[in-house]
């Protein structure tokens, strides 16, 4: 596409929205709109630059004041895809895409994309790094922190950006085509934009909707609604497992992990040298292995990065130990099921921080799958009275509850005693308090560094 004589309207100016701006720029679009609801004194000077530059400021105004004389609009991820503005826009025939869509719109790389209920973070990074590994430029963007639009105009030919996607994504784009998808395991979550677990489990499948017969789909076997979603991708399906021997793909045998890809099956290495703990990051190393190897990445190099990554920030990361207690980062527990995955992650007397913004999930598997380890909860939030009444109806009533974060960390002090860990795993995204799961794990970690 000319972008030289188009006038595109950017709607949402966080991360994602600047990131398309910058792109646009760099294709020398005719003119570049820059919308959000927000006036720019809130943005404390972080589009000055934009603006240096000669974008047009229509900042604080409704879209759809400004789509009559359009040619495209990229929208950010986090405006819903069903606003009246942008079905208008769509019905005056203007595309409406976000910034992922741009991205493969510009660049000749490759995509790899990356999606599930949970384990897409630590999935996406640790593909990417096994990507850069085996000597290839490789870019984990998405939802993981950096945008697609970032590196679309350097990738070449060759590169690999690995997309951690989600359905709010995938509904807005037209011709994104990975060559290798990934889907690694489906449970409740985003029923407050869903509604049903039917329109869940159909957003998740977008991610292969335009694959071809020439591209695979990874899916896990492990989980009841991904294994049976073999029969929908065009793409050959290549399923992963940490329970059963498969004729193809990757899974344990023998506390081995096989690989079985392109008509070979070998040992890639024991599965107790992969470095991230845990049956739910085993998974996650199946499917990076798996997800590499198809793109023809050597057994060695997947095996040592699999031995070497430590993971990501805000997955069960360990932060400090502070009068014998350890304290435990895991922010990027934004649903039940991630926090079960952390839970089942301790190894000693735990009390657990939970509580976030309502979307509507169901905590009863959650205290199901308490240990005896989980010897306390601190609740708060909007979550707070739910989590408090689920936990009592299930015979659990070791609870405090308090109304700030701050609050949250100090009474977690108190409470743990030596030898013991907190563990900030909310089971509920951030919203109602924080801008992110991730400024809710930097606060987190500011917090326990006071305790010092």
């Amino acid at each position: 596409m000319d972008y030289s004589n188009k006038r595109v309207l950017v709607v949402g100016m966080a991360r994602s929205g600047i990131a398309a701006a910058n792109l646009l720029y760099k294709l020398n679009t005719k003119e570049i709109i820059l919308n959000d609801r927000r006036h720019r004194e809130a943005f404390n000077g972080k589009l000055d630059e934009l603006f240096r530059l000669g974008m047009t400021d229509r900042l604080g105004m409704e879209p759809d004041e400004l789509i009559h004389d359009v040619d495209l609009v990229v929208f950010s991820s986090g405006v819903p895809f069903w606003k009246e503005w942008i079905l208008n826009a769509r019905s005056k025939g203007i595309p409406c895409v976000n910034e992922l869509e741009l991205a493969y719109w510009v660049t000749t790389a490759d995509f790899v994309a990356i999606t599930g209920t949970n384990g897409k973070t630590t999935t996406t990074t640790l593909t990417a790094e096994i990507f850069k590994a085996w000597g290839k430029v490789s870019h984990p963007v998405g939802n993981i922190g950096d945008p697609a639009c970032t590196y679309a105009y350097e990738m070449k030919k060759g590169d690999i950006a690995v997309a951690e996607v989600a359905p709010f994504q995938m509904v807005s784009t037209i011709d994104f085509h990975p060559r290798v998808s990934a889907i690694l395991n489906i449970t409740e979550d985003h029923l407050d934009w869903f509604k049903t677990m039917d329109n869940y489990i159909d957003g998740k499948c977008l991610v292969f909707q335009n694959q071809t017969e020439d591209d695979y789909c990874v899916l896990n076997y492990d989980n009841e609604i991904t294994a049976t979603l073999g029969d929908r991708p065009k793409a050959k399906v290549m399923f992963f497992s940490i329970k059963h021997e498969l004729t193809e793909g990757a899974y344990v045998k023998d506390g081995n992990i096989i690989l079985s890809t392109h008509g070979n099956t070998r040992v890639l290495m024991k599965a107790e040298d992969v470095r991230i703990p845990g049956n739910h990051n085993l998974e996650n190393a199946l499917a990076a292995a798996l997800v590499t190897s198809l793109m023809g990445t050597d057994d060695a190099t997947i095996a040592h990065t699999l031995k070497t990554f430590s993971g990501v920030e805000h997955r069960i990361e360990t932060v400090a130990t502070v009068n014998g207690v350890t304290y435990i980062n895991d922010s990027k527990g934004t649903n039940p099921d991630a926090t079960i995955m952390a839970i089942r992650a301790m190894k000693a007397p735990t009390v657990l921080i939970l509580g976030g913004y309502d979307k509507h999930g169901d905590f009863t598997p959650m205290f199901r799958e308490f240990t005896e380890n989980i010897r306390h909860i601190v609740v708060l939030g909007e979550t707070k009275r739910q989590i408090v009444d689920t936990a009592k109806a299930m015979g659990f009533t070791a609870i405090t509850e308090v109304d700030t974060f701050e609050e949250a960390v100090s009474t977690c002090a108190q409470l743990a005693e030596e030898g013991m860990n907190v563990l900030l795993s909310p089971a509920c995204a951030s919203w109602d308090m924080f801008s992110d799961f991730e400024q809710r794990g930097r606060r987190f970690k500011e917090l326990v560094m006071e305790l010092k």
